[in-house]
């Protein structure tokens, strides 16, 4: 029997896997992407995709500054026949204690120190930037008009669909079931379709990357969480940013085609990677939301639907290389990674063709948890 063999397999068809199959089909590797289901259908296609400069530590910051950049032109650079729908709406935290406010200030020096545009907004500046908000209750917070959000489905299927043009074989409905193990180091997948040997392997797999790190013999700390999400019917577009509420972690945004996703960052949530929603999650976003955004209130809720965080002991990703050798992972993004894949994925096909990334991710290294290193994100959701 024919034994297949790539330069590099890649397990999960999320954001960072195709981008990651993009960038290094973009370098000549062969590639071949591993997804389960179909492109997108975990936690990448369940996120609420927002995008924001607003984050409160450099690396973080730089990396969303090379996001954004990617993201104004990436329709026309993938040449990528759907929208991806790109919104520069904005993005608005807000916040509702002195605590909440002095942290923001300090994230928005850092900000802008870095370049970027973001500022502190009054209560009276939040109604200017979100005329239907209720503000009862609100400081201020900090706003961005750079931010905004995108289509997570197609832009997934745009980096896989730009992939697969440049030679990368990509296997949707094919479960990777193993590692294939040579004298220590990972040389390639055993899956429902065949096994491939590969020069190095790629894990991509959000929560499902723990089950990988046992193949490999060694742990990875996620902890998945399920985060629900409520979309409306399509009414008329209205003028307002993405918003996130740091009092309880409710957020609502607008998409392009007028329907409005509304969550909540539940402190109850289960801690597991099932796609299962409740009434519950509906009747506390609603209560949440409602009182804050009153022109929601005769809206019909018309889908409901879940997905999973990876979720780190620090709230921050695993990026690089593993205990063992020839093995590298992407994961752990705690809730805010799929507006990272273009930088990750970029960084990604970097480390694996062993050069410097072009940002320095070291503070993401898998090993920080072993040396009681942990890095976390002041005043992040």
């Amino acid at each position: 029997m024919s034994v297949n063999k790539v330069d590099v397999a890649i397990i999960g068809g999320g954001v960072h896997g195709c981008s990651t199959a993009y960038h290094l089909a973009r370098k000549g590797f062969k590639v071949a992407l591993f997804e389960r289901d179909f492109i997108s259908s975990g936690a990448s296609g369940r996120s609420a995709a927002g995008i924001r400069l607003q984050f409160g530590t450099e690396v973080n910051c730089l990396l969303a500054q090379y996001n954004i950049q990617v993201f104004k032109t990436l329709e026309q650079d993938l040449n990528y026949p759907l929208p991806l729908e790109y919104d520069p709406a904005g993005y608005l935290w807000i916040a509702y204690t002195e605590g909440q406010m002095a942290q923001m200030e300090k994230n928005v020096a850092l900000q802008n120190s870095l370049g970027s545009p973001s500022r502190m907004l009054t209560a009276e500046g939040i109604r200017e930037v979100a005329p239907y908000l209720n503000t009862e209750g609100m400081l201020g917070g900090s706003f961005c008009q750079e931010d905004g959000h995108i289509n997570p489905h197609t832009l997934c299927f745009a980096y896989a669909d730009s992939a697969a043009k440049l030679g990368a074989e990509i296997y949707k409905k094919t479960s990777v079931t193993g590692l294939i193990v040579k004298n220590g180091r990972a040389a390639g997948v055993h899956t429902t379709r065949g096994d491939w040997e590969a020069d190095a392997v790629v894990c991509c797999a959000g929560p499902w990357s723990v089950e990988v790190g046992k193949w490999a013999g060694f742990d990875i700390p996620i902890t998945p969480e399920r985060h629900q999400v409520l979309i409306t019917e399509p009414v008329e577009r209205i003028k307002h940013p993405m918003t996130l509420c740091q009092d309880d972690g409710a957020y609502v945004k607008q998409c392009p085609n007028g329907t409005f996703y509304m969550g909540w960052d539940n402190p109850k949530d289960e801690h597991d990677a099932e796609y299962i929603v409740n009434w519950h999650f509906l009747h506390e976003v609603t209560r949440r939301i409602i009182p804050r955004m009153p022109i929601l209130k005769d809206i019909r809720v018309v889908r409901q639907w879940s997905g999973p965080y990876d979720i780190t002991p620090d709230h921050q990703a695993i990026v690089g290389k593993t205990p063992m050798e020839g093995l590298f992972i992407d994961c752990g993004w705690s809730g805010h990674g799929l507006q990272f894949g273009p930088s990750i994925g970029r960084i990604m096909a970097e480390l694996v063709n062993n050069e410097t990334p072009f940002i320095d991710v070291s503070v993401f290294r898998y090993s920080r948890f072993e040396e009681n290193d942990l890095f976390f994100e002041p005043c992040c959701i």
